[in-house]
Order: C-alpha cells, then sequence, then structure tokens
C-alpha cells in the first residue's frame, strides 16, 4: 500500500474491531472451547487477527515511506517483531507448557524467509525481468550477522555441557542475551548511520525517496499503528488458546503451533516484499526478508529469555540434527545466491523447494 493513496477502511476499522472483540471478551469472561459457538469465535478472532496485523503493517508502511530507507525497513521490521514476541510469549507463558516454541517460531521464520520468501521474490522477479541486482554489500552485511546469531541460538545449545539437553543454563541465556542484543544493535547502527548506502539499490525505472505526507496522515498512522499492535498483543492469549486446541484436535506435531505464529506474522511483511520485487526493487524485499530474520532472532530471543527467566519457566533453543542440517543448508545456499548481486530464476527455484522439504518435514518428521 502506496502512502500517496487515501486509508482504506479496513486499516482503521480492525484495530477498532479487536479492541471491541477483546472489551467483551473480558467483559463476558469467556473461555474457548471447541464447539460450534468457539469454532465461530475461532473463525471471527482470526479474521479480525490478520486484518489487525494487516493493518498495522499498512501503518508502519506509511510512516516507513515518510523516512525513507532504509529506516522504512526498520520500522516494517519492529512492528512486525513486537507482534511476534507477544504472540510467542503469550503461548510459551499458558497453561500449557511451550519451552520449544520461541525455537519452533524463529526457525520456522529463517526457513520462511530465507527459503520461502526470499526464494518466491527472486523467481517472481526472474520471471519478470530475467535478472535483478542488489547491493552485495549490504546482503553480506545481512548474512554474516544473520549466521552468527542463528548458530549461536539454535545450534550451539546442543552441544554445551552446563546443562543436559537443548537448553542453555541461566548464566549462559543471560550471556547470549547480551550479546545478541549488542551484536544486532550494532547491526542497526551500520544499518542506518554508518553504512546507508549497502541497503539502498538504484533500480531501474524508479527511484528512491521519501514520500510527501500531511503532518496530520502521518499522526494519524503512527496512532493507530499503536493501536493495532496493542490490539494484537491483548488478543493474544485467545490465539493461544485457539492454537492449543486446534493442534490438539488434529493431532499435530509440535512445531505445528511455531510454523503458524511464523506464517501469521509474516504473511503481510510478506506481500510488502513480493510486491517490491514485482516492482523490480529486489533490494527492498531484501531488506525485509533478511531483516526480518535478523529482527526475529536478535530481538525475540532476548525478550523471550528475560521473560522465561523472570517467571521460571525452561527455554528449549537447540534444534534436532534434522533442523540444523536445514539451517545450515540455508546457509551455504543463501552465501551462493547473494554471492555475486544478481539473482534468476533457478535461485529462487532452488530456495523454494529447501522450504518445501521443510514443511513437509514438520509433519512428516
Amino acid at each position: 500500500m502506496s502512502a500517496h493513496n487515501p486509508m482504506p477502511r479496513s486499516a482503521w476499522i480492525f484495530p477498532a474491531l479487536a479492541v471491541l472483540l477483546f472489551a467483551a471478551v473480558s467483559a463476558t469472561d469467556y473461555a474457548f472451547t471447541l464447539s460450534f459457538g468457539g469454532l465461530v469465535f475461532a473463525l471471527v478472532l482470526l479474521v479480525i487477527l490478520f486484518g489487525t496485523v494487516f493493518a498495522a503493517v499498512h501503518h508502519a508502511e506509511v510512516i516507513a515511506e515518510r523516512v525513507g530507507e532504509p529506516y522504512g525497513t526498520l520500522v516494517l521490521t519492529l512492528a512486525v517483531t513486537i507482534i511476534e514476541v507477544a504472540l510467542i510469549t503469550t503461548i510459551m507463558l499458558g497453561d500449557k507448557p511451550a519451552p520449544e516454541l520461541a525455537r519452533d517460531t524463529v526457525f520456522a521464520v529463517v526457513m520462511i524467509v530465507c527459503n520461502g520468501l526470499v526464494g518466491l521474490c527472486i523467481f517472481i522477479g526472474g520471471l519478470r525481468y530475467r535478472e535483478q541486482g542488489f547491493q552485495l554489500s549490504g546482503a553480506n552485511v545481512y548474512l554474516s550477522v544473520l549466521f552468527a546469531l542463528a548458530t549461536i541460538t539454535l545450534i550451539m545449545p546442543n552441544y554445551t555441557t552446563t546443562t543436559p539437553g537443548p537448553v542453555y543454563s541461566a548464566a549462559q541465556l543471560g550471556f547470549v542475551d547480551v550479546v545478541t542484543l549488542a551484536l544486532y544493535g550494532v547491526f542497526l547502527y551500520t544499518q542506518t548511520v554508518l553504512h546507508k548506502d549497502y541497503f539502498v539499490h538504484d533500480r531501474a525505472g524508479g527511484g528512491s525517496g521519501e514520500a510527501h505526507l500531511s503532518g496530520r496522515t502521518l499522526a494519524l498512522s503512527v496512532v493507530l499503528l499503536l493501536i493495532a499492535l496493542l490490539a494484537v498483543v491483548l488478543l493474544a492469549k485467545k490465539f493461544s488458546l485457539v492454537v492449543d486446541a486446534v493442534a490438539a484436535r488434529i493431532g499435530a506435531p509440535p512445531a505445528f503451533a511455531g510454523l503458524l505464529v511464523a506464517l501469521l506474522i509474516l504473511l503481510p511483511e510478506g506481500v510488502a516484499a513480493v510486491s517490491a520485487a514485482r516492482k523490480n526493487d529486489l533490494q527492498k524485499s531484501i531488506n525485509l526478508a533478511l531483516g526480518s530474520s535478523l529482527a526475529t532472532i536478535g530481538l525475540t530471543i532476548p525478550a523471550v529469555g528475560v521473560a522465561t527467566y523472570a517467571l521460571d519457566k525452561e527455554l528449549t533453543l537447540g534444534l534436532s540434527g534434522q533442523g540444523s542440517v536445514l539451517l545450515l543448508l540455508t546457509f551455504f545456499l543463501s552465501m551462493l545466491t547473494f554471492g555475486t548481486g544478481r539473482t534468476n530464476v533457478l535461485f529462487g527455484l532452488v530456495h523454494m523447494v529447501v522450504f518445501a522439504v521443510y514443511v513437509f518435514m514438520v509433519f512428516v518428521p
């Protein structure tokens, strides 16, 4: 959605509906059950929740167009990360323990973004333009930080000896939280101050720049963005109940909840990334995709780590052997894909095949 178009009604209707739904549920003390009425409630909740997430991303895009790149992409990424942290912590700290949810969601985000979304953007762009270019230096910065953070948080816990199993001790988790935040903070400083030019690519047929918005439109989008984010946070508890009930009913594997949460939070941002690729702006697609992966690990893991430590909950981070293989395959494939500054259809197809393997293995491990 462009900041130059009138604000769609859905951009304010869904946040309002989300607040009203939360107020109604709180006032009636509604308890979700798998009945006909419960299924109707679940359907209404999902529609309103998805609509509110899309509304939040729309307002983030309006603000993003005003501030320009690379700050604009950062606004989008942070908005989605807030939603993600709210959903993960709410489900993890609910009545049913879910110590693996943060790991499963973070891993799902990395696989969806680095294989599914990146592959789809490159594939669509390759079909329309044969080849697309991007800033090689910016991609290298993204990948170096992403590989380090993903290895520290998702693979290293399997090889520590202080505590048994795929978990960090309290001291180890605290140290990992600090270095993760520090590394992500330096990345943001690099992206927004030191080397902004690494993350902006001049595409054919169009320029980049700040959009001209009235102060009233910008202020309204800021307010509605905050309302939408708050509404998603408030509805996260009810969403967690629906996820638990549906997963138990269909006999879904444990990783299903993480995949569902990741799909919910990434869908709007994914639409924006695909739209950018269709407009021959692969650089924005890469900024959105790889930026989401970095923010997910750099912000979500420390936030969830602090919450679980404060509430004395267990946090499982280490991937299984199968997940580690898929993650390492994604690393190697990404280095090849982003190693020349040009992409084509074949690169995109290979990424999508790896993503299809990941989804299949979730249900048939």
